[in-house]
């Protein structure tokens, strides 16, 4: 059997919190995230990614974030960032919000130096 390797296109790190939750409760709480975007789909003249996590662990619960994030959005040196506003899946009666941008891709690029 031949193995053929393809071009993984780019992906973004990303890290964040989501918003308090069940702030009417002695349960109000938190969570947090971290990981790495699915490769890039194009979409509407830029592209978008997923992206699949789950929020770290607290009390009894865990929650799945499972979204797509916004077109490119330029900063500069030819490199851009993504944005995402949403909430994670609903788990232990509730939702929490969210809003990240990812980190830049390729941060260490051939052509950056002092």
């Amino acid at each position: 059997m031949k193995y053929c390797e393809s071009e993984q296109k780019h992906v973004h790190e990303f890290v964040g919190s989501v918003k308090l939750a069940e702030l009417n409760s002695n349960d109000v709480h938190n969570h947090r995230f971290a990981g790495v975007t699915g490769e890039a789909v194009p979409c509407k003249g830029s592209h978008v990614h997923r992206i699949l996590t789950r929020t770290d662990f607290f009390n009894d619960h865990f929650h799945i974030i499972d979204v797509l994030t916004g077109p490119a959005i330029p900063v500069g040196n030819g490199r851009h960032v993504h944005f995402v506003y949403a909430c994670t899946k609903e788990r232990d009666g509730h939702k929490h919000m969210f809003r990240i941008a990812t980190l830049i891709e390729n941060p260490i690029g051939e052509n950056d130096h002092c």
